[in-house]
């Protein structure tokens, strides 16, 4: 069985759950997927790791086009993904609402879990300065260099965990509040490309196909992204 080696941003990972077996039942070809935040991806690419097929932020795959790691020609946007928050199961439901109520909730929290490299974690730093509570935030947060934050959620580090909505639904025992409010956010989004010179160049473009198809949004939305 071919196999197609793909580095992708933590907020596909659940939605590769299912698409990927969907796409090997398909084509016979073994995805070998590995997921990290964007920035610790760019470091490992720049480093000279060897892939096929990349999923990052549009802006982090823009950079590897520049830089001719990536082919400009079929990358594609997947998927929109929005930040959110939460809590550990059955806690009392904290307003997010508006950013009013965002402020309370966020300077009430014993410690935020935040991401350092993820895209979210680099939006949630910017905007806790725009809000003015970044010193207060800071001096009791969890800041979580890779992984799920939520997972701090179940530990018992953190009252508040703030991470893209596809990544917080991958921790059970947590509950998702919701999005922060729209207003006060810009979504990320997650961009595919193949890699220049791949060793599997013919699969990793089918299963760059097969990801910008419209029979996947069922299982990115699913995950908690927009198609």
């Amino acid at each position: 069985m071919e196999t197609v080696r793909m580095l992708s941003t933590l907020g596909l990972m659940g939605a590769m759950r299912s698409l990927a077996s969907a796409f090997e039942a398909e084509t016979g070809i073994h995805i070998d997927a590995d997921f990290a935040p964007t920035l610790a991806l760019l470091k490992r690419l720049r480093a000279g790791e060897a892939a096929d097929l990349v999923i990052l932020t549009r802006e982090g795959l823009d950079e590897m086009i520049g830089e001719g790691r990536v082919l400009a020609d079929g990358a594609a946007d997947l998927a929109r993904s929005y930040v959110g928050i939460a809590v550990l199961a059955g806690q009392v439901y904290r307003d997010i609402s508006s950013e009013a109520a965002l402020r309370k909730t966020l300077l009430a929290a014993r410690s935020v879990a935040y991401s350092r490299l993820g895209a979210s974690g680099v939006y949630f730093a910017e905007l806790i300065v725009r809000m003015g509570i970044a010193a207060e935030i800071n001096a009791r947060a969890t800041v979580v260099e890779q992984g799920f934050t939520a997972e701090r959620l179940v530990t018992g580090e953190a009252d508040l965990a703030v991470q893209q909505l596809s990544e917080l639904k991958q921790v059970g025992g947590i509950e998702v509040v919701g999005p922060i409010p729209h207003e006060l956010q810009t979504p990320a989004v997650f961009s595919a490309g193949c890699i220049a010179g791949a060793k599997h160049a013919d699969a990793a473009e089918r299963l760059l196909r097969y990801l910008a198809s419209p029979e996947v949004a069922p299982a990115l939305r699913q995950s908690g992204l927009e198609p």
